[in-house]
């Protein structure tokens, strides 16, 4: 027997302690993440939009940094504050009009994909589609598209049609877009949003990176600067999906009231997702004294529309062991980590005291330094909902990942993060809403010195994820050749086979003992 828990307010574990609640709940750990291509990619089609409808002076040029709004220009990055909806459970979504005469509809923003979809025919998890019959500016390209993602898939027809973001830039502008036909689990019951909005490099698009993605065509047209920025304002409030919580999507730029303190930049590696390098881990003040590249196996990401901070496996166990071993709370469930149960307290107990900080070391833009950001447990640790009316119910915002290290919504929450793609850099700076009780639960450090880390903590060979498919299906052509001219010797009737004679050797510069594959 351990010692007693030193948190009376604890008062059940659900499905983990008898009387109470024997219910087990069952969490939606992500909105959407994209994954493998749906297939063999085609034949590239340059799938470029026309101009848009109004286009304005630029507030900078294409590739510069736009720090204030200009009000009688493009951009009026005050008129975008508070332009999304949603929370970390559901995502955060965005108003569009498509189509003339336009159409309303919500959009899931996404920086861990590329393509820009909405329900393209009734769905019984949406509310609202776009219907391409009524727009008389909607042209098809006849091109089937399929995304699949770690949870959910769906498959549509690309085409082009004008938008417009009411809380936006202004004007109207000609866009790639995917009517989605099909889909599995991706549409999810309750969700406010009717399409998502890739917000990642063309290298992710599909059906091949020829599909100019939503936000170059913005920069294109508009002449906006290559940056958006993303405040996302959930923190500490339920995962409840009722699409009350606010946040911002600025495009072109940074909003100063967006943020406090400075701004800390870390080197995109790759341009495809947002790919970042991380240094270390700690919890409570703690290194968790792993080999660097275990955080990147095989990529860490800057990703919004994953609701919760993935981790590689190996780094998983090792951050519940350190937090289960640091906090207040000297037993724990582990269907609590694992995601399939939810801890309760009495409403008027704030748990949040017994957990650690949580801290990820990011390489700054001198590569000789580091600066970590903080997540306090009002971010990890959050609230679902209550069972009767005396108890708030929690779930583990960190989960386990096969082949990344997410920083998703759980951490972002925390911060203002700017993307900014035109010096190929990722910033982040503390978020005025992450607060709690009025209390800040993010908090960001440094400068520190790398001569503790490795000089290069990303492996050097990044297989993407078209470079995969297109290796797997050279190997199977390869086999089929082998398979059938296997096929054909065995055919051969024996007078046609070479008859070895004395003089006949077979040495192991000719056979298959040296040069066999390994």
């Amino acid at each position: 027997m351990g010692r007693p828990l030193a948190a009376p307010g604890l008062l059940l574990l659900l499905a983990g302690t008898a009387g109470l609640c024997r219910a087990f709940f069952s969490l939606p750990l992500r909105v959407s993440h994209p994954a493998a291509p749906g297939g063999s990619p085609p034949a590239p089609v340059v799938l470029r939009p026309g101009s848009g409808s109004r286009q304005q002076d630029p507030l900078g040029g294409a590739d510069g940094l736009a720090l204030a709004s200009d009000p009688a220009g493009t951009l009026n990055f005050l008129a975008m504050v508070e332009n999304l909806q949603g929370d970390s459970g559901r995502g955060y979504y965005l108003e569009m009009l498509i189509g003339t005469p336009p159409q309303a509809l919500n959009i899931l923003v996404d920086t861990g994909s590329s393509n820009f979809a909405v329900a393209g025919v009734p769905d019984p998890d949406v509310t609202s589609y776009f219907n391409t019959k009524l727009s008389s500016t909607y042209k098809s390209q006849g091109i089937d598209v399929t995304v699949k993602y770690s949870q959910g898939s769906w498959t549509g027809v690309l085409g082009t049609d004008v938008i417009t973001i009411p809380k936006g830039i202004y004007g109207s502008y000609t866009i790639n877009i995917a009517t989605i036909l099909e889909s599995e689990n991706f549409f999810l019951p309750g969700v406010k949003w009717h399409g998502i909005l890739g917000l990642a490099y063309d290298a992710l698009a599909k059906p091949s990176s020829s599909v100019e993605t939503f936000f170059d065509s913005l920069v294109r047209q508009a002449k906006i600067p290559n940056i958006f920025s993303l405040q996302m304002c959930g923190a500490g409030l339920p995962v409840s999906g009722s699409g009350t919580n606010g946040g911002s999507l600025v495009l072109g730029g940074i909003e100063p009231s967006l943020y406090k303190g400075d701004i800390w930049y870390t080197p995109i590696k790759e341009e495809w997702y947002y790919q970042v390098e991380i240094l270390k881990l700690e919890v409570g003040g703690q290194n968790l004294e792993l080999d660097c590249r275990e955080y990147n196996a095989d990529k860490a990401i800057v990703d919004s529309g994953t609701t919760l901070l993935r981790l590689p496996q190996k780094v998983f166990s090792a951050v519940v062991q350190a937090i289960a071993r640091t906090s207040l709370i000297q037993e724990f469930s582990s269907g609590f980590w694992t995601g399939s149960q939810l801890a309760c307290w009495d409403k008027t107990e704030r748990p949040w005291s017994l957990f650690p900080k949580l801290s990820i070391y990011l390489r700054d833009e001198n590569s000789s330094r580091s600066f970590r950001i903080s997540i306090l447990p009002q971010l990890y640790i959050q609230p679902i909902l209550g069972i009767g009316e005396n108890l708030q119910c929690y779930r583990f915002g960190i989960s386990s990942s096969t082949n990344a290290l997410v920083i998703g919504a759980t951490v972002m929450e925390g911060f203002y993060v700017i993307f900014d793609r035109a010096q190929r850099r990722v910033g982040f700076a503390v978020s005025p809403c992450a607060e709690v009780d009025g209390s800040p639960v993010s908090e960001i450090e440094g400068p520190f010195t790398t001569a503790d880390v490795a000089s290069n903590c990303v492996s050097s060979v990044s297989f993407h994820e078209p470079v995969l498919w297109i290796a797997s299906y050279a190997l199977m052509s390869l086999c089929g050749i082998i398979l059938l001219v296997l096929i054909i010797l065995l055919l051969i009737p024996p007078r046609c086979q070479h008859r070895y004679t004395d003089n006949d050797v077979v040495n192991d510069e000719s056979s298959l003992v040296r040069h066999r594959w390994k």
